[in-house]
């Protein structure tokens, strides 16, 4: 855990134990919100057949991102989170997005 800390450049285990939560709601929030998405835009099994998993996936991906933020905003771990993800957007080559 140490190494985690110190990559994360966090001090405390509680602030840890914090953002594994926040991790823990984020992924299961995202995933349940994904179904009525899925309903709303008209994007059923049925339909799409095998493509129905991934694009349920692309579907959850900006839920996913939004509420990390949020959710993480609402534990007091705005900063981390919010640097968190403009790391993880770089890496994925969505630097552009984030004017420093």
């Amino acid at each position: 855990m140490n190494k985690l800390k110190q990559r994360w450049g966090i001090t405390s285990n509680f602030q840890l134990t914090i953002i594994f939560i926040v991790f823990a709601i984020t992924g299961s929030t995202s995933a349940w919100l994904s179904h009525p998405f899925c309903i709303w835009l008209g994007i059923t099994k049925e339909d799409f057949g095998f493509w129905f998993t991934l694009i349920r996936l692309i579907i959850i991906f900006p839920i996913y991102q939004v509420l990390l933020v949020a959710i993480g905003a609402i534990f007091g771990q705005f900063r981390f989170f919010w640097n968190f993800e403009k790391k993880m957007l770089k890496n994925m080559g969505l630097g552009f997005l984030f004017k420093e």
